[in-house]
């Protein structure tokens, strides 16, 4: 069949099914004319044949009626990839409240006698802050990291010595079991588990569970080149094995590994002495461990001897027990058992709202900051700070927020599964499910702004959308999404859903064709 045979067929078939995507039998908003002319370019948009090949949903309501105004495979579902992240965030602002503080303790079950000598262990106790980290905040256009990246940690020590601590008899113990033990979610890809967003989860997260390498030439040619890691780089072993070559004989060719279980970093390849170097972000393998180590360290460089060892406390997915110092002087649950004394907060930090890491999530899309959301969610709402924990109270929140329990199946808080599912009519339920809360405005706000910040500060770059789309993006390998608020050039404020899956598109153009997608729906004057 001919393209014009094609659209022409297409355009009958676009005008006799939308209204029966719109669900109920609803009349899509606006002039019929104007409907007909949206469905016409829109599927003009998905015809072409790199675009058709995808699977595609789309899904756009008027704010202020609810009626549909454009609709497209809007009730089938579709790996959401971040925009999961839309429901996770909703489920903090609904239940947990927008000036949700996280606090981290250093604590003991002993005492500090007058020659600041502690008799028993000392506990860094973690309950989920995701930004114990070099992070600037307010979030402002973009991330930015100019203190130090280990700077709470580095309080907290200092706290510690001017409460006059000097000995450690006992041990330096980690302690992450505020939440339950799963590094990673179901359906991760084992590819991520290495890099920064796959980094591992945990209630103890210092700089997002990662450490900063840098990789520049050498002076000669034929050398190693020059490796430097930040935080803490006595924590890992290093075997390099990048070569630096002449100038002109690139591009660099560099690999890194890090094999699961292992704190041994891999380097190899080649690296030109004119090429200016570069960066990347690697997951650690086990945070608490990890801090531990270090704020023993910290520790001893302001002058604290420590006698015991170093060691970590996590809560295993399959105990019931939720340990922590505070948890062990409550008894242990048990009636007739007398409490135990509380235990002494040494040194404490707490964090700033949790709306301002709620727009870190949407606004860079941070996967290990919507984990911990989830389980913050379990924890503080549910029966446990776990996976299964989260995701019951997800459900449930979702649920009474009137989107249909067969429209969505979660297994992570942040999209990383590839067995998340969703359709784009639960996504548009949500988003216009928060627009009519008294904080949907500050939910709005954690959206990146077209042209302006977060994940899509070089998108929509000289159309109509800059500034007017506020919008969460999502992408896996195959999978793209966007979704959110915006205002059509005759006024009318929408919320939208445009998804793909299956998509074997070069990445530039499946985002091309969404934005192309969104800017044709602002136009309602057509």
């Amino acid at each position: 069949m001919s393209r014009a045979r094609y659209l022409a067929a297409a355009v009958v078939w676009i005008a006799l099914l939308v209204p029966a995507y719109a669900g109920n039998n609803k009349k899509l908003d606006g002039k019929p004319e104007n409907r007909r002319k949206l469905s016409h370019d829109i599927l003009e948009i998905l015809g072409d044949p790199d675009t058709a090949r995808g699977f595609w949903g789309i899904y756009v309501v008027s704010l202020d009626t609810g009626r549909p105004i454009f609709a497209h495979n809007q009730d089938r579902l579709f790996t959401p990839a971040s925009n999961t992240k839309l429901f996770t965030t909703a489920a903090v602002f609904g239940l947990i409240g927008p000036d949700y503080r996280f606090k981290t303790t250093v604590e003991t079950m002993g005492t500090v006698d007058k020659y600041g000598r502690l008799n028993s262990d000392l506990v860094v106790v973690g309950r989920g802050d995701p930004n114990l980290s070099g992070r600037t905040l307010p979030y402002n256009l973009h991330t930015e990291r100019k203190a130090p990246p280990i700077q709470v940690l580095q309080n907290l020590a200092d706290q510690l010595v001017q409460h006059g601590l000097k000995y450690i008899d006992g041990d330096v113990v980690a302690d992450d079991s505020y939440f339950v033990f799963e590094r990673y979610g179901e359906g991760w890809s084992q590819d991520d588990l290495a890099r920064e967003w796959g980094a591992p989860v945990s209630a103890l997260t210092i700089n997002d569970n990662v450490i900063f390498v840098n990789i520049m030439p050498a002076d000669r040619p034929g050398e190693r080149a020059f490796l430097s890691i930040a935080p803490f780089p006595e924590y890992y072993k290093i075997d390099n094995r990048v070569m630096t070559t002449p100038p002109g004989t690139g591009p660099r060719t560099v690999s890194i590994n890090r094999e699961p279980g292992s704190n041994q970093l891999t380097f190899w390849g080649n690296i030109p002495q004119d090429d200016p170097g570069f960066g990347e972000a690697l997951a650690i393998e086990d945070p608490a461990d990890f801090t531990g180590r270090l704020f023993r360290q910290l520790l001893e460089e302001r002058g604290v001897t420590i006698y015991g060892r170093t060691r970590i406390h996590h809560t295993e997915l399959a105990s019931t027990e939720t340990f922590s110092v505070t948890s062990m002087a409550s008894g242990g649950g048990d009636p007739t058992r007398p409490p135990n004394p509380a235990p002494m907060v040494l040194a404490s930090y707490q964090s700033q709202p949790v709306t301002q890491d709620l727009r870190i999530i949407n606004k860079v899309s941070q996967n290990l900051h919507a984990e911990l959301m989830l389980r913050l969610l379990g924890k503080e709402k549910g029966t446990s700070g776990s996976i299964e924990g989260g995701l019951e109270v997800l459900r449930g929140f979702l649920v009474n927020a009137g989107i249909k329990a067969d429209q969505f199946v979660f297994y992570d808080g942040s999209g990383l599964s590839r067995e998340d599912l969703v359709t784009p009519q639960a996504i548009v339920a949500i988003l216009r499910y928060c627009h009519q809360q008294p904080w949907g405005q500050t939910y709005a706000d954690t959206l990146p702004v077209a042209g302006v910040d977060g994940s899509l500060a070089d998108r929509f770059r000289n159309t109509s959308a800059v500034k007017v789309v506020r919008a969460k993006t999502g992408s896996l390998s195959h999978v793209y999404s966007l979704a959110g608020y915006a205002t059509t050039q005759s006024g009318e404020p929408i919320a939208f859903a445009v998804m793909t899956n299956n998509n074997t598109m070069p990445t530039k153009k499946a985002l091309d064709t969404i934005d192309q997608i969104v800017v044709r729906l602002l136009d309602d004057k057509k």
